[in-house]
């Protein structure tokens, strides 16, 4: 598989090309925007790891582009920004994962080989997950159809949740995608969050629901179905 650095920073880059190798990943590099649309024009990448900061334009606006454009692969998006409305907006302009600089290797390709196998399907600007879809242009939830009043953390929970569809999402990595930088929270925090959300989905009568793996995390899944005897 063919990932595409862009990243303004050369000897970054370079590590990250070093690690993607070792990883059993090819890789190009793009240094600038304009350099990265000549590339996903003449390559066809399985995702790009995309930083903000970029010389010649913004990474958001590159990132706009690449959708309207019509490719569909991963997105992983690396950056200082740590803010929620950073990572919202972020996710909004059609990102599909957010990793805040400083990162570990190690992380970066795990998240990496997480996107290249999900099963969560996007459409357009649609996440769907069941029969649960998330409008990632104005956050509305709907549930068969119905639309389901959010917060808009929640909506940001639910929406990474939906982007693992049947994987388990660890509990540390929601607290930092949640709440960022912005200081410690009650250890429950992410408990509250998870209780709300997996309670109006079940009043929703929605088809997936929230499972808590005890320990690790938590993930979004079919419901078990229910086979009648005789």
């Amino acid at each position: 598989m063919r990932v595409l650095i862009v990243e303004d920073n050369e000897t970054f880059a370079g590590i990250l090309a070093d690690h993607l190798q070792r990883a059993g990943f090819d890789s190009d590099v793009a240094l600038c925007a304009k350099a990265a649309r000549e590339a996903v024009e003449s390559v066809k990448y399985a995702a790009v790891i995309l930083d903000l900061g970029l010389p010649d334009a913004d990474g958001l606006s590159f990132l706009r582009l690449l959708r309207d454009a019509g490719h569909a692969m991963p997105v992983l998006i690396t950056t200082a920004r740590n803010s929620l409305d950073d990572k919202v907006r972020g996710l909004r302009e059609g990102a599909d994962d957010y990793l805040a600089k400083p990162f570990s290797a190690d992380e970066l390709i795990a998240r990496l080989q997480a996107l290249l196998r999900r099963p969560g399907v996007l459409l357009k600007d649609v996440l769907k997950a069941g029969d649960v879809a998330l409008a990632l242009d104005n956050r509305q939830v709907n549930v068969a159809g119905r639309v389901l009043p959010m917060r808009l953390r929640e909506t940001v929970l639910l929406e990474i949740l939906m982007r693992h569809h049947g994987a388990v999402v660890p509990r540390r990595y929601l607290e930092a995608q949640l709440f960022g930088m912005e200081g410690e929270q009650e250890t429950n925090t992410v408990d509250v969050y998870i209780h709300r959300l997996r309670r109006q989905l079940q009043e929703a009568g929605a088809t997936v629901q929230i499972h808590t793996i005890r320990g690790v995390g938590y993930m979004i899944a079919a419901l078990p179905q229910v086979v009648g005897v005789g």
